[in-house]
């Protein structure tokens, strides 16, 4: 009796379940196909998920990390011992008493005269200053001041007057047309003054990289570049602080621009020049009294930038010495008079090559001379005028 009261029971709650899902729409043939479904997305996972890899042949993505993509190329680069080299360069500049120190570009002006005449008379110094000694550009100056020297007055004079004034500049003639038109411009469009800007400065006749660079330092407080002239270049590639040699004064600018702090580029210029005219020669340097000797890489070795002249006490024939050394002593002396017995390197029949005056060499102008002077080539005068303007 009890057996069929739970039988009936139990066959009640079943047929009431039923009835809740299927009006729910989840019968038992629904709650089949959605388990059927799973087993077959476990069924279609790949193979390889069942098993496990060992460390060695789970292959893993490639994490890109940010220093990777610097290219080695761009990293910084600079000297190894370009601070103590430097510190050793002021130690011996400290007196200040080279040529550049009382007699460059900075010293060249009047300081009485306005701020634009000023900055003028310092580009006029810059533009003679090419090619030529301190001590002749700045004599050269003294003369164009004593006669006036404005931008108006510079165009009012004749241009022999203007060469006798110049006179012995180096291309004294080709730099008294560089005035005239760069006068002529400034007074045109800068109202007397001097542009503000390298670009403005370089587009002027005879004003090369250099010159603007040290007109904006000097004229208008702005340090815009590095002025690099002759000096800068040998010192620069003597001392290594170009990563590759280079091969004109343009590409040491741009060479030391990569690497050199900012704050020296205004320095580094009188600093260069000054111990290239005392001690860092072109030929024959004093490596010997150079607080660098021990660390720079070209310390006694021969300088190949100047060869001299065939005939010369310093041509290859005559007896080889150290660069840098001291030739002063008993062995020295000796044989300087033994070479003083021997017979002359040049024949005495041979006749010296009379010195043209500046009255003689002008004479070009007017004159039967005019043929023979206007029949050199256009290539010598293109090449005569980018020595100028350091380009």
């Amino acid at each position: 009796m009890k057996c069929c009261r739970m039988t009936s029971t139990f066959q009640a709650s079943v047929k009431m379940t039923s009835d809740y899902f299927s009006r729910s729409g989840c019968g038992i043939s629904a709650l089949r196909s959605r388990m059927a479904k799973s087993n077959d997305s476990v069924q279609e996972e790949p193979k390889s998920s069942s098993k496990r890899l060992s460390p060695h042949q789970r292959k893993r993505g490639h994490l890109k990390v940010e220093y990777e993509q610097v290219d080695p190329k761009q990293e910084q680069w600079e000297p190894a011992d370009w601070r103590r080299q430097l510190e050793n360069i002021r130690e011996m500049r400290k007196a200040r008493d080279a040529p550049v120190d009382h007699m460059g570009a900075v010293k060249c002006y009047d300081s009485q005269a306005t701020p634009e005449e000023m900055r003028y008379q310092v580009l006029v110094s810059l533009m003679l200053s090419s090619q030529t000694k301190d001590q002749v550009t700045s004599a050269a100056m003294q003369r164009l001041q004593a006669h006036g020297l404005t931008v108006a007055t510079i165009l009012n004079t004749d241009d022999d007057t203007l060469g006798r004034l110049i006179y012995p500049v180096g291309f004294w003639k080709t730099k008294v047309k560089y005035l005239k038109q760069c006068s002529a411009i400034l007074q045109k469009e800068y109202g007397g003054d001097i542009p503000s800007s390298v670009e403005g400065l370089t587009g002027l006749p005879g004003v090369g990289p250099k010159m603007a660079h040290l007109a904006m330092d000097i004229a208008w407080k702005q340090v815009s570049g590095i002025g690099v002239d002759t000096h800068v270049h040998r010192i620069s590639n003597r001392l290594g602080w170009t990563q590759d040699r280079t091969k004109n004064p343009e590409q040491t600018r741009q060479a030391l621009e990569q690497w050199l702090p900012r704050e020296l580029w205004s320095e580094i210029n009188w600093l260069l020049v000054g111990f290239g005219q005392q001690l860092c020669l072109a030929i024959s340097p004093l490596c010997a009294t150079c607080l660098n000797q021990r660390c720079c890489p070209s310390a006694f070795i021969t300088s190949l930038e100047k060869k001299p002249k065939l005939g010369s006490p310093r041509s290859s024939k005559s007896p080889q010495k150290h660069v840098g050394l001291d030739s002063s002593g008993p062995a020295s002396s000796s044989h300087v008079r033994e070479e003083k017995n021997k017979s002359p390197l040049i024949s005495p029949s041979r006749k010296k090559t009379p010195k043209i005056s500046l009255k003689e060499e002008e004479q070009h102008v007017t004159g039967p001379q005019l043929s023979t002077r206007s029949s050199r080539s256009k290539s010598s005068n293109l090449w005569a005028e980018q020595l100028i303007e350091g380009r």
